[in-house]
């Protein structure tokens, strides 16, 4: 014997085996975790509804457990991470809210790969709930496009580098920009849902009539941009006639075997064509200020009026025309939020009111099937994943129930920071934006 393990043929065959398992269970657990891993390009996720496919889920959390990892972001911002891959991205405004930022996080470890200056702007006034860098970004995993404050849009490549620029809106809000980017086609849409920018000697007038215009009193200055994603070009801008500000984030929707662009705002639920931004349809919905964005399902489109006699409004899609009189299926002024928006999940519609009541409606009709106090102040969106729904506080708080027509709480998390931004899922993760940091949850 010189000491050399010779391998028998029946140990040669044990190890192939070995071997062949290992691979065919090494790729059957990717093909799980592929099919199960989703990106989240943009305000409330793949479908723009708040809804995730992922399973398996972090359930508990806290200020110190179950957190992946804890970065900081410099300055402020509300605008809610979106996710492609390995990458995550953030917008934010720095220097004295004057420096306007793209960032991108690496998804495994939150350390910053870049951290580019896109805009410079002088501010102008909002509310003070809302920041410079509210819309959350939108990416197409070639180029991340985002909107500051002043209404200029930006797209930068995945190394950071600003591809291009344009701020042919001069946008100005009493409150300030909160509505987010879309994008069909290759097209960039987002609507600028704005009020009457006077000043006098530099002071800014207090509720005066002009100031007014497109706030408290309607007009038809509104508009919806349309850009080539490649040139940063106008291709369309779409009118809504008369209506008032409003912040709502548009999504498309398929009606009668096409794409429309469904766009509400103040005093307005509106349709129009993503190709040519023709307006289709309109229903007069008094409000103004309307930030929820509108869920939709079973060709119903469920919405919140905003302010003023604040009322959840659901429309019939399709229609030609002021279809006013013709397609409001219901109406309902209980359980009505004014800041986070709403969640439908089949055959339920699900709100969050500011003030913590959680809201339970048949879809078909807007009977309510309950109403329990979650808790706490809420301006972030729900979210919906693996059966639970998600509701996040302004204190940090995550409330997590059971989805369904009984009100079940499973868990509460707190990470004990300020949040206005809404809930992220890729990967198996959750991503919370806070004021100050960026976190990443789970496994």
């Amino acid at each position: 014997m010189n000491g050399t393990s010779q391998a028998t043929p029946q140990r040669s065959h044990r190890i192939a085996r070995l071997v062949r398992w290992t691979a065919m269970t090494t790729a059957s657990l990717a093909l799980t975790l592929a099919s199960q891993a989703e990106n989240w390009p943009r305000f409330r996720g793949p479908t723009g509804q708040g809804h995730s496919s992922e399973t398996q889920l972090p359930s508990t959390w806290s200020a110190t457990e179950g957190i992946r990892w804890k970065t900081a972001i410099p300055g402020i911002g509300w605008s809610s991470p979106i996710i492609w891959n390995d990458r995550v991205y953030v917008t934010t405004v720095t220097e004295g809210n004057t420096q306007c930022r793209v960032l991108a996080l690496d998804r495994t470890t939150g350390r910053v790969l870049w951290n580019t200056l896109v805009h410079e702007f002088v501010p102008l006034r909002k509310e003070q709930k809302n920041s410079y860098a509210s819309p959350t970004p939108v990416t197409d995993g070639q180029r991340i496009y985002a909107v500051f404050g002043d209404g200029t849009q930006v797209a930068v490549d995945l190394d950071g580098k600003l591809l291009w620029k344009n701020d042919e809106v001069r946008f100005y809000s009493r409150h300030g920009l909160g509505a987010s980017p879309v994008l069909h086609g290759n097209l960039l849409i987002m609507p600028f849902d704005g009020s009457n920018r006077v000043e006098k000697a530099g002071e800014w007038p207090n509720n005066s009539q002009e100031e007014q215009l497109g706030w408290r009193t309607p007009w038809d200055r509104a508009e919806i941009t349309a850009l080539d994603i490649s040139t940063g070009k106008r291709v369309w801008v779409a009118r809504r006639g008369k209506s008032r500000i409003a912040h709502v984030t548009p999504n498309i929707m398929v009606v009668d075997g096409k794409p429309q662009l469904i766009s509400p705002a103040g005093d307005a639920i509106q349709g129009f064509d993503p190709a040519t931004g023709t307006l289709l349809w309109t229903v007069y919905s008094q409000g103004e200020g309307v930030t929820p964005s509108f869920a939709f399902g079973d060709q119903l489109i469920f919405t919140s009026s905003g302010f003023e006699k604040t009322t959840l409004r659901t429309v019939r899609s399709g229609g030609t025309g002021d279809v006013t009189a013709t397609h409001v299926a219901w109406e309902q002024r209980k359980g009505t939020p004014t800041q986070p928006s709403l969640l439908y999940v089949a055959p339920y519609l699900y709100s969050i009111t500011d003030g913590g009541i959680a809201h339970c409606f048949d879809g078909k009709t807007g009977d309510i099937v309950y109403a329990e106090r979650v808790g706490g102040n809420h301006s972030s969106s729900p979210l919906f994943a693996d059966g639970r729904i998600y509701f996040l506080s302004e204190t940090g708080e995550t409330t997590v129930i059971q989805a369904g027509p009984k009100f079940e709480i499973v868990g509460r998390n707190a990470i004990q920071e300020k949040c206005q931004a809404s809930l992220a899922v890729s990967q198996g993760n959750f991503f919370l934006r806070s004021e100050t940091h960026l976190f990443c949850i789970g496994k």
